[in-house]
Parts: C-alpha cells; structure tokens; sequence
C-alpha cells in the first residue's frame, strides 16, 4: 500500500509541476499582453492546476502519515536527530508545500474578485509562480530522479 501511495505521489507530481508551469507561463503572458481572461482556457488551465495540486498534497499528506520515513522517524529520533536528508522529507517538504498550495489557493480566490483579464492573469501569476518556486525548492531531487 505504501508503495502504490508513493507512486502516485511521485507521478502526479510531474503532472502537477507541468500544469503548475504552464498555468504560471500562460498568467505572464496574459498579464503582460494585456489579453483578456478567457473563461475557457485561462480558468480552465488554472482551475485543473488549482485541483489537482490539493490531490496532489492529500496523497502526500496521506503518504506522510503512513510513510517510516515521515512522522515515525520524527516520532522515534525527535528533531534533532534527523539528518539532512530525514529532515527534508520529514518537515521541510510538506511544511513548504502545504505554504505553496495555501499560495496557489490565494491566487485562485484572488483572481475570482478581479473583473479585468489583467488583474486576473496578475493575480494567479504572482501566486501560482510563488507556489511554484516554493514546491521546486523543496523537491526532494537526488530521491525523486534518482
């Protein structure tokens, strides 16, 4: 069970990051072409990325609670005796990415009081590339390409 959770957090978070790109790419461009916010494309891009990043985080919530490398190792080795690498899996990746989709949330519930594209596109551009710096910073890289 451990294994499936994993490997779905592990691919979603391709998808994810693709979606999260592109929602972010398709924001700048709109923001500064000045276009207007299309209720097709422009919300549909965004409110997919939007969904699926909260999947995203409740699988990763659900594989922290089961995982022995998440709240157990906390649990038995305390804070300070996790190495750098327990601790990026432990506290920093799910502490930064539970701010980053709070951040991408903002940006959905933002643009939704703008009635102009620009403000629109600006809202969820800040917000999203926030996240998604955020959730690039803390990818646990040498596990996840590895």
């Amino acid at each position: 069970m451990y294994e499936i959770i994993q490997s779905v957090h592990s691919y979603l978070a391709y998808v994810v990051l693709v979606l999260l790109f592109l929602a972010v790419a398709n924001a700048i461009m709109g923001w500064v072409g000045n276009k207007v916010f299309n209720m097709g494309k422009d919300l549909r891009l965004s409110l997919f990325t939007l969904i699926l990043a909260h999947i995203q985080l409740l699988v990763g919530l659900i594989l922290y609670f089961v995982s022995p490398s998440g709240l157990q190792a906390i649990q038995a080795l305390g804070m300070g005796g996790l190495n750098s690498a327990s601790r990026l899996l432990a506290v920093e990746h799910p502490f930064i990415n539970i701010i980053a989709i709070v951040l991408i949330t903002i940006g959905w519930s933002r643009h939704k009081k703008f009635v102009d594209g620009k403000n629109k596109f600006k809202s969820i551009a800040i917000f999203y590339g926030l996240g998604l710096v955020l959730i690039l910073s803390r990818i646990p890289w040498g596990q996840w390409l590895g």
